[in-house]
């Protein structure tokens, strides 16, 4: 869209070394038989302790996607991003471990970033994801209402602990909270869950955002009893909506397992569910709160255009855009020059725990299809710009 080509806004921060380094990992990531291989080795030599790799992540993926190893050294970015007028979500990008050990310092990680922000508007949201408190395997069997043993009990008891703890935290702080989504067959219990807490601590304003992915089917209608149940338990609602990202997979399942495709099942109809979403949002602000995540422009725009008619001001309280750390900073940058309240999602955790995200990341990207190819032609745009 050609609101969002202004690449004097989008890459202000931004060296020609770094815009030259962006531009070759992008390049990379584009070709999806590198991508595949690139992120194998990594993940190999980052687990087997390879002489050098954590260096090379570090000035490489890491530089671009990620704000640094601790709080306290993703902080330049946040402060950098402040400047700009864009808020920080810090995202403890650590995925694939499932022993109670690890969920607990998570959760302790989570509170600790919440008492980390309070006081600094840099940093508006809290997020976690729910597999980051609990087994993919527990979710399922609490989601399908399957009868647990006793020490699944206990184990869920812990995993609704860790929810409730950090919800109060960030209530008792006046801090927003997302939950983030994953896969379908984890999220009727993580909805649950959500539920729960924002009849809790939403009761004022709200604290508990959960996330949509309108890739789903049915999400609409989820949102429309969620809406129904506000109302009549009297408490607001926050979403972040998405598309989502593990579509390939989903479909994989649903495959094997002999179940309906929970997703849309074009690229067409998602983008039809996403707007409506943005519909269903602006025909309820008196109970629901959105952070619009996503990388597509004319989603973005269709909000903007939607406060204009609704005459509501840019930097309405109900209303947030947030992208990825490293990519689609043509929008970012935009919303925040023309005072919308933008955000960007900023993982960090130690290299060899941040590798499968990234790899993650990479992978997505390259599924995506014209994502790696729009970022590469902003980068391009902008070098040439410079050199004129």
């Amino acid at each position: 869209m050609p609101i969002f080509n202004d690449t004097k806004v989008a890459f202000a921060d931004k060296t020609d070394a770094q815009l030259r380094k962006a531009y070759w990992m992008f390049k990379m990531i584009e070709q999806p038989a590198l991508t595949n291989l690139g992120t194998s080795v990594l993940n190999f030599t980052v687990h087997n302790n390879f002489p050098f790799v954590n260096t090379i992540v570090k000035n490489t993926l890491f530089e671009q996607f990620v704000g640094g190893e601790t709080r306290e050294e993703s902080m330049k970015a946040v402060k950098q991003l402040f400047k700009r007028g864009v808020g920080s979500i810090f995202d403890y990008s650590i995925e694939g471990k499932e022993d109670e050990e690890t969920f607990d310092a998570v959760c302790k990680e989570i509170k600790d970033i919440v008492k980390f922000s309070v006081g600094n508007p840099a940093i508006p949201f809290i997020v976690f994801k729910p597999t980051a408190f609990g087994r993919i395997d527990l979710y399922e069997a609490v989601g399908k209402k399957t009868e647990l043993t006793s020490s699944q009990k206990e184990e869920w008891a812990r995993v609704v602990k860790r929810f409730d703890e950090v919800c109060k935290l960030c209530h008792e702080h006046d801090k927003k909270v997302m939950v983030d989504a994953e896969e379908t067959w984890m999220q009727d219990a993580a909805d649950q869950l959500c539920e729960e807490m924002m009849e809790k601590y939403n009761q004022e304003k709200p604290i508990v955002w959960n996330t949509i992915q309108m890739y789903r089917t049915g999400r609409l209608e989820y949102m429309e009893q969620n809406l129904q149940r506000a109302r009549e338990k009297n408490y607001f609602i926050g979403y972040k909506i998405v598309r989502g990202a593990y579509m390939e997979k989903e479909r994989a399942r649903a495959a094997e397992k002999g179940y309906a495709d929970p997703i849309q099942p074009t690229k067409e109809a998602s983008d039809k569910n996403y707007n409506s979403g943005i519909d269903f949002v602006m025909n309820h602000l008196d109970k629901v709160s959105a952070f619009f995540g996503t990388h597509n422009e004319i989603s973005s725009e269709l909000v903007m255009v939607k406060m204009k008619v609704k005459g509501l001001e840019n930097k309405h309280q109900n209303i947030y855009f947030g992208q990825l750390y490293g990519m689609s900073d043509n929008i970012t940058f935009y919303l925040s020059d023309k005072g919308y309240n933008a955000a960007k999602y900023l993982p960090y955790g130690p290299v060899k725990d941040v590798v499968p995200y990234l790899t993650r990341r990479a992978r997505e990207n390259t599924s995506v299809a014209g994502q790696t190819g729009r970022e590469l032609g902003l980068i391009k745009k902008e070098l040439d710009r410079r050199r004129k």
